[in-house]
């Protein structure tokens, strides 16, 4: 599939059954935690992948290494009654899960009990290795956390920067909220089709600077 090889495919199925589920539940537990019982009444306050996935964009993840699951409904009148800063926590805590999975994904690199060697060089031809399934967990998990936290809609870092520009800045979101997803695609879609590859000069640095430090 686009030139994937199947330990690849097998590993980056085994990636989005565990990062986009620990994603978006921890959309709900926050959610929940301030007094938000809307994903909880939708079925999302659960680890099970089959509540949370989205089948385009779980594609999208095994094919290109990126994609979406279904976005947790919550509340938002709800969650500011309890406080100020609850829609920043709950879009914070997806994106902040995937890097909590990353680390933990890192320490067999870190412990020296495997090597990024191994995982380039080591592939079997059916499964994948445990260096290449972890490898592929660390840049997949950290690739969903750069991108969920870029500032725009429907994305999770919009939220999280509404929280914390000034007025005017947020007025600003405010305004292109409606036009995000169109941003996006062209970003994504129709700017790396020109030859100009926007998002990757803003995201592989940071992704490069988080993967050397937590695997060394």
């Amino acid at each position: 599939m686009l030139g994937l090889d199947f330990p690849t495919l097998i590993a980056r199925v085994i990636v989005l059954l565990t990062a986009f589920s620990f994603h978006e539940f921890a959309h709900a537990w926050m959610a929940d935690y301030f007094g938000d019982d809307t994903p909880r009444y939708h079925g999302r306050l659960t680890l099970n992948p089959l509540a949370h996935l989205d089948p385009l964009g779980s594609l999208m993840l095994v094919v290109a290494g990126f994609g979406w699951a279904k976005p947790v409904p919550v509340d938002p009148y709800v969650l500011r009654r309890r406080s100020a800063a609850a829609m920043m926590w709950v879009a914070l805590a997806g994106p902040m899960s995937n890097f909590l999975l990353a680390i933990l994904a890192a320490i067999p690199f870190r412990l020296g009990l495997v090597s990024v060697e191994q995982a380039f060089f080591g592939a079997g031809n059916f499964l994948p290795t445990l260096p290449q399934l972890l490898l592929e967990f660390i840049i997949i998990n950290l690739v969903l956390m750069l991108f969920n936290l870029i500032p725009l809609a429907p994305l999770d870092g919009e939220k999280i920067a509404d929280y914390f520009f000034p007025a005017s800045w947020s007025d600003f979101l405010a305004r292109i909220r409606p036009y995000g997803p169109m941003i996006l695609m062209v970003l994504f879609i129709g700017a790396p089709y020109l030859g100009v590859d926007i998002l990757g000069w803003i995201m592989r640095p940071a992704l490069q600077l988080l993967f050397n430090a937590l695997v060394g």
